[in-house]
């Protein structure tokens, strides 16, 4: 009895280890719902016999003022559902009385609110009727899945789009014959773009023709329509206003003076602003919400995979490098095809958080948020054409792609982390600021130096990148008379950042404004307003060099393709001298699966399945020694000392590996 003992206080402090930190309150409310006083392993039946022998015992008494306490929480739990509906409904009707006081008070005033409203419930009403009308619905639309039926109806809607793009051709372009240049540069890049085709064969069109419809139609309701224009007009004004509540905390910290003459304490803060908002979206979820949206929509109709669409759409509201963790479980599997998109859509996008900064310098934020929203579908067209799908991807649904919501405890945290993590975008764009513009004006004083010994006055990184540039700039559209400033810009976004590009911008629109000549000498000081828009559109990404090294480098800490399945107990039943990336993994698995089963299963008796492969992996990390624990795992007969051991240098065994140069 007295060898018992000790060995029953080890398993129990083992299984405790196992199983996480010891919950001594828990442990106390499970004993009293059993009727057994607490710290005692007795049964209840146990427990009644002993009181009939020795009489009540004196914790009777507080052991009967706590018994309500169990008994409300099994209540509560019982009846959770049903609380959660009653305080859903009372927050339901509440809103709702607000929103018909809001109307009914001032009807133009509370437009949006009830638009939102509206919104919201439209998409609600969806997913309700697709969980009970969705089986039936599909039942009745499977008799026409014929395949016959499915090509005339492809071919179909293939016509119908050809014929409306020549209808609108004739009818628009015959008031302003100009609109044929954009079209033709359209053409232009894509032959360009399939010339250089990693496989020509294989481009799927239904992705290309999709992508560029989705955006044709996208901004065709943005630029062309009134409601569309509206609207994404009164989304940039909330923006902006949500925006300038970032002067409350930055004048506090640095000062009115500070904030208003300053650049760095007047655009900075708006990004920790902006990304402590973002992290509490993320956390309640209604950014996952609207990427999973964006990317079904783009899914059924371009026929992309799940994870890629998924990092396309979320590029939308994040930078390149946050992108890809929305699928970091998945990239593993992923094709170069789809590791091409996960690029691709970040250099198409920029950040939510930087948005705020550009709105500030005076960029119109309707034609931002349209512009990155607009990218992503031909980011993933123009992809699919440079780099075409041959290989088997085991994403062709969404199911099973999910998104996290993050490593946030609760929004106060979610909050702090957001504005916490932006201190590394701010520090790394001031970075980039002071260095690319001292770069900038060195080359620009090496240039003229150069060019003064030929007689070519005012040679310059932004001339040259207007004469090179000059074409593009053309083909999208610009008038000649302003190509020349366009291009200018392109060089600085391609060469530089877009940052600093969009700084150059500011500056010819706040000219502009204020009625400058548009001539000075032989530099232009302003260019058109279609100019503007289109060079907004054109700068919208982070498409430039130095987001090469950035992406490369994110994505070799991230992507590590996976190689063929391994055999991880045949494996490590061999004898191994080697350092390979199947020990790893195999190394890792063991020590995932081992960790939770030694605390456990190794306690209750040995298993030879688990005892020979930790042997053998531990007879290759640490070589037998008199009196080590490989004796130990081979005879297991004291069943604490196996799970001990098998603990303890899968441990080590796994520190060691970690270590080890992959």
């Amino acid at each position: 009895m007295e060898d018992d003992t000790p060995r029953g206080r080890e398993s129990i402090s083992l299984a405790s280890v196992a199983n996480g930190l010891d919950n001594r309150g828990a442990e106390l409310l499970e004993s009293l719902e059993e009727g057994r006083d607490p710290g005692s392993n007795s049964s209840p039946s146990e427990v009644g016999n002993s009181w009939s022998k020795a009489g009540p015992e004196p914790s009777s008494g507080w052991r009967r003022r706590l018994q309500p306490a169990p008994r409300v929480r099994h209540f509560c739990r019982e009846h959770a559902q049903l609380f959660q509906w009653i305080c859903i409904g009372l927050l339901c009707t509440a809103y709702t009385a607000f929103l018909l006081a809001a109307c009914i008070l001032n009807f133009q005033r509370a437009l949006a609110l009830f638009v939102l409203t509206c919104v919201v419930l439209v998409f609600l009403a969806h997913s309700l009727l697709k969980r009970l009308l969705g089986p039936t619905l599909l039942r009745c639309v499977k008799p026409l899945g014929h395949p016959c039926l499915k090509l005339w109806f492809k071919r179909g809607l293939a016509l119908a789009a050809l014929l409306g793009l020549v209808l609108w051709l004739a009818l628009d372009t015959s008031q302003r014959p100009e609109q044929l240049v954009s079209f033709g540069g359209i053409c232009v890049f894509i032959g360009l773009l399939f010339a250089l085709s990693k496989h020509h064969r294989a481009v799927s069109w239904r992705a290309v023709f999709w992508g560029l419809g989705l955006q044709f139609v996208l901004g065709l309701v943005v630029i062309r329509t009134e409601p569309g224009f509206i609207a994404f007009q009164w989304l940039g004004d909330q923006i902006q206003i949500f925006l300038s509540y970032t002067e409350s905390g930055s004048s506090f910290v640095f000062g009115e003076a500070l904030v208003k003459d300053v650049f760095a304490f007047q655009v900075l803060p708006i990004i920790v602003f902006f990304s402590c908002a973002m992290s509490v979206l993320y956390y309640v979820g209604l950014m996952q919400w609207v990427i999973m949206k964006i990317s079904w929509l783009m899914q059924i109709t371009m026929g992309t995979t799940a994870t890629e669409t998924l990092s396309v759409a979320g590029n939308i509201f994040v930078s390149q490098t946050e992108a890809p963790l929305l699928i970091r479980p998945y990239l593993a599997d992923m094709t170069l095809s789809e590791i091409h998109v996960v690029m691709t859509g970040g250099y198409a996008t920029i950040a939510g958080s930087l948005l705020g900064a550009y709105i500030s310098f005076g960029i119109d934020a309707a034609s931002l948020i349209a512009a990155s929203v607009m990218a992503a579908p031909c980011a993933l067209a123009l992809s699919k054409l440079v780099y075409p799908e041959v290989e088997e991807s085991k994403f062709r649904s969404e199911e099973g792609v999910k998104l996290t919501y993050g490593d946030a405890q609760n929004l106060l945290e979610a909050a702090s982390s957001g504005a916490a993590l932006s201190v590394k975008v701010v520090t790394n764009i001031a970075a980039n600021l002071i260095a690319f513009l001292a770069v900038l004006d060195f080359i620009n004083a090496a240039l003229s130096w150069l060019g003064n010994m030929v007689d070519i006055q005012g040679l310059s990184f932004q001339l040259i990148c207007s004469y090179i540039l000059r074409p593009v700039a053309f083909l999208m559209g610009v008038a000649w008379e302003d190509c020349s400033v366009v291009a200018e810009l392109l060089g600085m976004k391609l060469f530089l950042n877009e940052f600093v590009a969009y700084q150059g911008l500011s500056e010819y629109k706040q000219r502009r404004l204020a009625g400058t000549e548009e001539w000075v000498g032989s530099k232009k000081q302003w260019i058109s307003v279609r100019a503007e828009i289109l060079t907004t559109f054109a700068l919208c990404g982070f498409a430039n060099f130095s987001s090469i090294g950035i992406m490369l480098g994110g994505l070799r800490i991230l992507y590590m393709p996976r190689g063929p399945a391994v055999d991880c107990v045949s494996l490590l039943n061999t004898t191994l001298n080697s350092s390979s990336f199947e020990v790893y993994q195999c190394c890792h698995q063991a020590f995932q699966r081992w960790r939770r089963c030694i605390g456990r299963s190794l306690l209750a008796g040995p298993h030879s399945a688990v005892k020979e492969p930790v042997g053998s992996a531990i007879r290759w990390m640490t070589p037998p020694q008199p009196g080590s624990l490989v004796p130990k795992l081979q005879r297991a007969e004291p069943q604490e000392d196996l799970g001990k051991a098998a603990f303890g240098n899968l441990l080590l065994l796994w520190e060691k590996a970690e270590r080890l140069p992959w």
